[in-house]
């Protein structure tokens, strides 16, 4: 049990401002009271180091850049490799690894091992790696780099543990797959072609094994030279020379004659009997002209001559198309007998291969499907139906549709939430796709008992958003909204409003979603917000826009006689200042002065009524206005509370707070006005002279300010104590109506120029004292540290000219003001600079009080100091527990409505003093910034604890989340480490380097969410889910799904007695006798370097230790028994033949040496 105590309120009984907080003139339920005497609070932190560990769980998504594919006919599993090194092994949905190669060196081709578990991967950087699938986790058992040769193609017959390397210099060299080592036994190229040729062959681009005969292999050069190699005699039975350059080459399953596909756009089919030319040379796309030439055509990059047995052989194809249409899609061509079905693809094809229900090469083939892995998609086309649809892909494939530009994540969300979003998501799938279920179906996956429903939303360049089902680390679309709904199809612009329009106009920026309300804003980057609420039901509705100029001018700060000459002081209404909000303008020129109107206007909201479906319906429009033909600034922190009604944005200008359900801009200020009137950089000064009197102006600080309830009743825009900010709205207002503040006062009390600062000591005084009571050295250091360059601002230097942007704002109920004695509604805010502003607000509590009477703001109670830009608030209680923000429970507006019983707004608050006995003990505010996190004890604003999080780099994102039945507060750096804190004792717990800041995309989408887990964008089109808790680390093998299960291999098809007779000796090729060390010896050891893998050992146990491996390594030993049995008996054999010859020749002897006698010899 760890026991804090509080520090007291104020400075010191040894310090002179000890004894000037004394409070005077209170009254009401808030009175001030006296300083608290300190008193213990205990809090027990449960949390240890022992309970972090950092691990990868689960990738989802597109694999980027994809080079290569490969299919296990009996697993039926899915392996996907890619540029960056990375491998996906998908089978039926919830299968689905991921493993990456250290080295980061392209796939250039995979092959699996044939119900064996095992994968080979052939990378650029001349390595093969043997992957154990037998584990939840593949892992990397032995790897072979070749030194003087380049690795071009890779060959793996079936039920063969030999794998033929093809290479750059046209070699084939052979590698043992059970031991990974090169076999001695080598192909060269000079040896394969004619001793005559005076041409090198090529690179090796194709090599297989006949089907007639395991012993004979067909070589294909890049140049078009084709070499069948008899590998018994190490001879060339016979060899052809094309013109055309060679890309691929397919056997017929009878083994009597194969395809090739050429770099002209052609086909040709060759015959075993007679290879001096092709048996017929086609060029499915190449029309003859009039001049009877042939048009030139792309290069056929892949072909697959498959056999059925009850219909005409498939022929499939990849490019081919003629050069002279320009502007075509790449396309993949089916032909099957007589008929050509031509699929045009989005984007380009990388890879494909047709499915076939036997693994034997000598067999009818039989494909049902083809797998066609684009640049940028993964499709499978059903081939048992004429039409060839596809199937519906159950992997997330589609999460970069559109460029992901924004990430949120929700653990633990309510339970209805995602059956609601599914049913209505349902209702939008596309139609038309095949009927039969998804091919690629193995692996084993069950629901774990750890899982709890999850959200993912993706937020995109194109203005939609998706909602994701994320439990049991999977991933399923529940639903798709777009945001550009809502505004009308604007024309082209031009000139220079064609040079500031984004290309991606309704890009999202940033999202907030309230799972138990349900409501749901969207941030875009064109400086709009849109408000959502979910509803089941259909409805006609108009949405509401409204206007805010958030900007701030050279002009916001002048001098008292501009004030008296400036128009815009003395006439009512004007729209000038920056801190008045607007209703979109129902006449043209309304709410802005004249000779000053925007040049561009932004997007323009739908104004009509519109039809909406069920599920989110869009609500409210915010626009920020262009200022004299300028964009405004993008926004950079929003929060939305439904229990408030309230929704708070800001940018670098300044802050406005809009109440939604009385479509009403209550607040919009320009971040100097949140300071009253002093320039942010002028109310810190670091003279020690200045010091000594800011610290004797503690008097001015507004601790004697009248309560909450008295300032209700007060008019707010004659209430501006020390120079702070209140509410400017004074008068109810019907909906739907303007909202301006009335009369000149309001701009002459917010633009208060420096000319006339009364309140500038108090200000300081009031940034100093938070850090008074922890150390006088730590006040100095965070004087001179608060301004320094924060990377995640606009701010670049100490000067006038400096922008403080508001970084982070969340809703809650707190103390308003040291002085309170009980919670009220209050907005916390951060900036870039570090500071932290506390704003009560008034509330009507009333539901008809609510929708009529004003929300009103009180003074700032609090003025807050850290290191760097705020990035995000926590609260606790005082036993340490999590806060939760009040919100509403989720109605549905659209529903019908029982007369005798209305619905009314149902509002769940979370008061810190609800799990305490008294409302003495206030609660505990966590603030991290970028570079250091505080724990402030409320409402005395004493810093408890301070944390310097890092030195050398920055936070990026940082989170208060649960763990392990307790709160930590979790934070990544731009460095790559991700570390946390224990609450509320900021005490290290994990502090791991996991990735370096390579790109803004990863800064971009990190997020945290509950359950010690985390995501961030992985690659442009995969989402990279991690977990930081220990307890989910050992769960996780139960979570992910098996990639190997146990099938047996089907028996090869009765071929007949003549086939069989007639059809060549395949099965008596004894491939160990022939490269085997015995026979062929051992290869250079310069050529290749065996690596052993890392989790070799470790990843032969995982295997063995189960019944699968108990029963392969039993199958195993029986095989290798049973050839010694076999190599035992035909040796007793050969023994016996032998007795058997001598026996007989010594009898014939002894006949013959019968009757003679001795002198006869």
């Amino acid at each position: 049990m760890r026991k804090f105590r509080k520090v007291l309120d104020g400075l010191t009984t040894s310090s002179p401002g000890a004894t000037l907080g004394s409070p005077s003139g209170g009254s009401g339920a808030g009175t001030p009271t006296a300083a608290p005497t300190p008193k213990e609070i205990d809090v027990q932190e449960t949390l240890l180091s022992e309970d972090f560990q950092l691990c990868k769980t689960v990738r989802h998504g597109f694999p980027y850049q994809p080079t290569a594919l490969a299919f296990d006919p009996v697993q039926k599993i899915l392996a996907i490799g890619s540029r960056s090194g990375g491998v996906r092994i998908l089978g039926r949905p919830g299968v689905d690894s991921y493993c990456q190669h250290e080295g980061g060196a392209a796939v250039l081709q995979l092959q699996f091992l044939i119900n064996e578990g095992a994968l080979v991967t052939a990378c650029a950087d001349d390595t093969l790696h043997l992957w154990n699938l037998r584990q939840r986790r593949p892992a990397i058992l032995h790897s072979l780099k070749f030194n003087r040769e380049r690795i071009t193609f890779c060959h793996l017959p079936f039920q063969s543990k030999w794998l033929y390397v093809g290479t750059e210099r046209g070699n084939t060299h052979i590698v043992n797959i059970e031991s990974f080592v090169l076999s001695g036994y080598v192909i060269m190229w000079n040896k394969a072609i004619e001793l005559s040729t005076k041409t090198h062959p090529g690179p090796v681009v194709h090599l297989s094994d006949s089907p007639k005969d395991e012993g004979k292999l067909l070589i294909g050069f890049e140049s078009g030279t084709i070499v069948h190699w008899d590998l018994r005699g190490k001879k060339a039975d016979f060899r052809i020379y094309y013109d055309e350059a060679i890309h691929s080459v397919s056997w017929h399953h009878e083994g009597k004659q194969f395809m090739c596909s050429h770099s002209d756009g052609s086909l040709t089919l060759w015959n075993l009997r007679n290879t001096t030319k092709p048996f017929q040379v086609t060029f499915p796309h190449g029309k003859v002209q009039k001049d009877g030439r042939k048009e030139s055509c792309k290069p056929i990059l892949k072909v697959e001559y498959k056999t059925c047995r009850n219909s005409e052989p498939f022929v499939i194809f990849s490019g081919g198309l003629s050069y002279d249409k320009a502007g075509r899609r790449p396309t993949l061509t089916i032909m099957h007998g007589k008929a050509i079905t031509v699929l045009e693809m989005d984007y380009p094809i990388t890879e494909f291969m047709a499915l076939c229900e036997t693994p034997y090469n000598n067999e009818v083939q039989e494909p049902y499907a083809v797998v066609v892995l684009l640049e940028k998609d993964l499709i499978v086309v059903d081939l048992t139906q004429s039409s060839f649809p596809v199937f519906e892909n159950p992997y997330p494939m589609d999460i970069h549709e559109s460029p992901v530009t924004s990430t949120a994540y929700f653990a633990d969300c309510p339970p209805d939430i995602i059956p609601v979003l599914y049913s209505i998501g349902a209702k939008h799938k596309k139609t038309g796709y095949s009927q039969k279920e998804w091919p690629i179906t193995g692996g084993t996956w069950t629901l774990g008992s750890h899982a709890y429903p999850e959200i993912i939303i993706t937020g995109h360049a194109d203005g939609t958003i998706k909602f994701w089902d994320a439990s049991a680390i999977t991933l399923q679309m529940l639903y798709k909204l777009k945001t550009s709904k809502v505004f009308e199809k604007s024309k082209p612009a031009e000139g220079r409003a064609a040079e500031l329009v984004e290309e991606d106009p309704f890009a999202v920026q940033m999202v907030s979603w309230c799972p138990q309300s349900r409501m749901f804003c969207v941030v875009g980057i064109s400086a709009y917000i849109i408000l959502y609420r979910f509803s089941k039901y259909e409805a006609n509705t108009q949405i509401v826009s409204l206007e805010v100029r958030l900007q701030c001018e050279s002009e916001d700060v002048i001098s008292p006689s501009e004030n008296e000459n400036d128009p815009c002081f003395s006439e009512p209404g004007s729209a000038h200042s920056p801190q008045h909000p607007h209703r979109q303008p129902s006449s043209p020129g309304c709410g802005t002065p004249e000779g000053v109107k925007p040049s561009i206007p932004c997007l323009k909201v739908k104004d009509k009524m519109v039809r909406v479906p069920p599920g989110y319906q869009a609500e409210l429009v915010i626009q920020l206005q262009w200022i004299d033909g300028e964009p405004p600034q993008q926004i950079t922190s929003l929060d939305i509370n439904s229990a408030y009604g309230l929704l708070a944005f800001g940018n670098c200008n300044g802050l406005a707070v809009v109440d939604y359900l009385q479509k009403t801009v209550l607040l919009c200020l320009s971040t100097l006005d949140l300071y009253g009137a002093t320039d942010p950089y002028q109310r810190l000064t670091r003279s020690p002279r200045r010091h000594r009197q800011s610290t004797s102006g503690l008097t001015e600080l507004p601790d004697n300010q009248q309560s909450f309830d008295m300032e209700r009743s007060k008019s707010p825009t004659s209430d501006h104590i020390n120079g702070h900010y209140t509410n400017p709205i004074t008068q109810p207002c019907l909906a739907g109506k303007p909202r301006v503040p009335m009369g000149p006062e309001w701009p002459r009390l917010t633009r208060r120029g420096p000319g006339r600062p009364p309140f500038r000591k108090a200000q300081s005084a009031a940034c100093m004292e938070i850090s008074l009571p922890v150390s006088h050295t730590e006040a100095t250091e965070s004087r001179e540290n608060s301004f320094s360059r924060s990377r995640s601002s606009s701010v670049s230097s100490i000067d006038r000219d400096t922008k403080e942007a508001i970084t982070t704002l969340q809703f809650g109920e707190s103390y308003g003001r040291k002085s309170d004695a009980l919670t009220s509604p209050c907005l916390w805010v951060g900036t870039s600079l570090g500071i932290v502003l506390l704003i009560p607000m008034s509330i009507p509590t009333d539901q008809e009080e609510r929708m009529e009477e004003p929300v009103t703001f009180g003074p700032s109670g609090a003025v807050l100091m850290l290191k760097g830009s705020v990035l995000r608030f926590g609260f606790l209680d005082c036993m340490g527990a999590l806060i939760q923000s009040p919100y509403e429970v989720w109605r549905d507006t659209n529903a019908a409505e029982d007369p005798d019983r209305p619905r009314k707004r149902k509002l769940i608050h979370f008061s810190p003093s609800s799990s305490q006995e008294t409302y003495g003990d206030g609660h505990l505010a966590v603030v991290c910034s970028e570079r250091q996190a505080k724990v402030f004890l409320m409402p005395s604003q004493s810093c408890l604890y301070v944390h310097n999080i890092t030195e050398s780099s920055f936070v990026l994102r940082a989170d208060v989340v649960s763990v392990c039945n307790s709160v930590c507060l979790a934070c990544f750096c731009a460095n790559g480490h991700i570390m946390t804190l224990s609450l509320p004792s900021l005490r290290p717990l994990l502090d791991v380097s996991y990735l370096p800041l390579t790109d803004m995309r990863i800064a971009r989408t990190f997020c945290f969410t509950n359950g010690g887990q985390a995501l961030y964008l992985g690659s442009p089109t995969e989402i990279q889910r991690i977990t930081f808790s220990q307890e989910m680390c050992d769960n996780l093998q139960e979570m992910l799904g098996e990639l190997f299960t146990p099938i047996e291999t089907p028996e090869v098809q009765n071929r007949g007695f003549l086939k069989g007779f007639f059809g060549g000796n395949a099965h008596t090729f004894d491939r160990e006798e022939l490269f085997g060390e015995a026979a062929a010896g051992k290869a250079s050891r310069s050529l290749a370097q065996h690596i052993p893998g890392q989790a070799g050992m470790e990843g032969m146990k995982v295997a063995a230790g189960g019944v699968v491996g108990e029963l392969a390594r039993a199958r195993i030993a029986l095989d290798e028994r049973g050839q010694r049995l076999g190599e035992l008996e035909d040796r007793t054999a050969l023994m016996m033949t032998s007795a058997e010859s001598f026996s007989k020749h010594a009898h014939e002897l002894m006949l013959k040496c019968k009757d003679k006698k001795w002198y006869q010899f």
